[in-house]
């Protein structure tokens, strides 16, 4: 199930937020203190992380500066009613936030740019497991290679295998 954190100061904000994405099949933890949005990052593993950049206690960007070394494979976004070059350049620069959506919204934008913040999110997380993959049997191909090397040394000529002109293994002295 995919999870989508919500942090904005603005309760109604969060409810009109959660009804749209919840539409979307997507478990949503929507929070409106910062405090208890931080106890989420450590008790939950959010695909997608959206914050208001305004808040009382803390900006958006520094919210998402510690959802960034939580949870590094979460796409980060910013909804902000107040955008300028400034805010955008910092969130971008500092917390690597994947897209900056504007309060009001479009519905259709908002869930557009979720849904492609997950599919991101997954692509992610499914490069890593294949990176683990790949590496995992790298490693048992060189313990392979190191076994046949060793009863290469310990039993010379026991790793070759004869085969005659049609490709068939010969067993013996046959050859």
């Amino acid at each position: 199930m995919i999870k989508i954190q919500l942090v904005d100061d603005e309760p109604n904000i969060l409810k009109a937020l959660k009804r749209l994405l919840k539409a979307q099949g997507w478990e949503v933890d929507a929070y409106d203190n910062v405090d208890d949005a931080l106890g989420g990052l450590l008790a939950h593993d959010y695909a997608v992380i959206v914050s208001d950049y305004l808040m009382p206690a803390v900006d958006g960007v520094t919210y998402l500066q510690f959802a960034k070394q939580r949870r590094p494979d979460a796409m980060r976004l910013v909804l902000t009613a107040h955008g300028d070059r400034q805010s955008v350049i910092k969130a971008i620069n500092q917390a690597e936030v994947y897209r900056y959506l504007t309060k009001p919204w479009n519905d259709y934008e908002i869930v557009a740019a979720i849904q492609s913040a997950v599919e991101l999110h997954q692509l992610v997380r499914e490069n890593h497991r294949l990176l683990q993959t790949v590496a995992t049997q790298k490693a048992m191909l060189q313990a392979r290679e190191q076994e046949l090397q060793r009863l290469e040394a310990e039993h010379p000529g026991i790793t070759q295998v004869l085969r005659d002109t049609e490709g068939s293994i010969l067993v013996g002295d046959d050859s």
